[in-house]
């Protein structure tokens, strides 16, 4: 699909909070529970997993000249993962509260920091040239700034021959926006690739049934390939070269979802974008977005486990 220019992840580099409560939280009560502290920003995290799947990443987006932003900088780094941050001094690093349940889904507060200040002349236009591929999520959308700069992003990457994707981020944002002006949004960027998840594909196409939701991006978007995810259901796929398939989940216990979704799409686009199949993609993306789920944060450390589901897929020059 490229000559291995890099994905380059446009949007929110973050403080992650997660807190997972070991009883049901009350007012004015306390509780035990698992608390842990790391970088974080859905587009931060497929930058990530594309790395570690074994594809050239970089991440561009804004944070604050705080200790936050340093240490979110300096864990993107160490992942190998290039980073084109702009400082912001007016405005602080992105912080989010997860708050996990007990059967691993979560809810997040997301703090609107630096990363929603982006504005178009801060991008940094060489490395959106040089991109083989640009990814953004819709929290890139979903108001101005950063709407603007996301934009001019996807025209200058796809100006210069890059592949675009996009994560629809939230179906309770994209119900906040309002449906039809969400969808004006994204009338004018030919995205190449889309990853819904249940909620956001029946939030966009107003179907609730996953097929009818499948029919609707077919007629909606025709160019573009659709990823759909389906948690414990696995993947729905269909494009212009690829005829509707499902791929089947793991099998692993859902312990914390955070992440998972980010890091199925750096998985499925590190594959996709190396050769072209789709279904081999996500064949490698449920196991990675399976191992995620069954531990606790979006980038837990790598293990003998992780590695060989990545080896057993082809996966050989990754740093995980």
């Amino acid at each position: 699909m490229t000559d291995r220019n890099p994905l380059v992840s446009l949007g929110d580099l973050t403080w992650d909070v997660l807190a997972k409560p070991d009883t049901m939280l009350l007012p004015g009560g306390d509780s035990t529970g698992r608390i842990e502290l790391s970088g974080g920003g859905s587009a931060a995290n497929l930058a990530v997993w594309a790395s570690r799947a074994g594809y050239p990443a970089r991440f561009t987006g804004k944070i604050g000249q705080d200790r936050f932003g340093e240490l979110a900088t300096a864990e993107l780094r160490a992942e190998g993962v290039g980073a084109d941050v702009i400082l912001s001094a007016e405005h602080p690093t992105g912080v989010i509260l997860g708050l996990i349940d007990r059967r691993g889904q979560r809810a997040m507060l997301t703090g609107q920091g630096a990363d929603w200040e982006l504005l178009p002349g801060e991008l940094p236009l060489d490395t959106l040239r040089g991109a083989g591929h640009l990814h953004l999520t819709a929290w890139s959308l979903f108001r101005d700034p950063p709407r603007g700069a996301a934009l001019h992003a996807a025209r200058v990457a796809k100006q210069a021959g890059a592949t675009l994707s996009l994560d629809p981020g939230s179906f309770q944002m994209i119900q906040q926006m309002g449906r039809e002006t969400f969808l004006s949004v994204l009338e004018d960027v030919p995205f190449d690739v889309f990853f819904p998840n249940d909620d956001e594909a029946r939030a966009m196409s107003g179907h609730a049934d996953r097929h009818a939701a499948m029919d609707w991006f077919r007629a909606q978007y025709p160019q573009a390939l659709i990823v759909m995810k389906l948690d414990e259901d696995g993947v729905l796929i269909e494009g212009p070269a690829q005829a509707r398939v499902a791929v089947a989940a793991t099998q692993d216990r859902a312990v914390d979802a955070t992440g998972a979704g980010d890091s199925f799409g750096g998985a499925f686009l590190a594959g996709w974008l190396t050769h072209g199949d789709a279904v081999r993609a996500a064949d490698l993306a449920v196991q990675v977005g399976g191992w995620v789920v069954s531990r606790f944060g979006a980038r837990p450390p790598a293990d003998d486990d992780l590695r060989g589901r990545l080896i057993r897929h082809g996966v050989t020059g990754g740093d995980a």
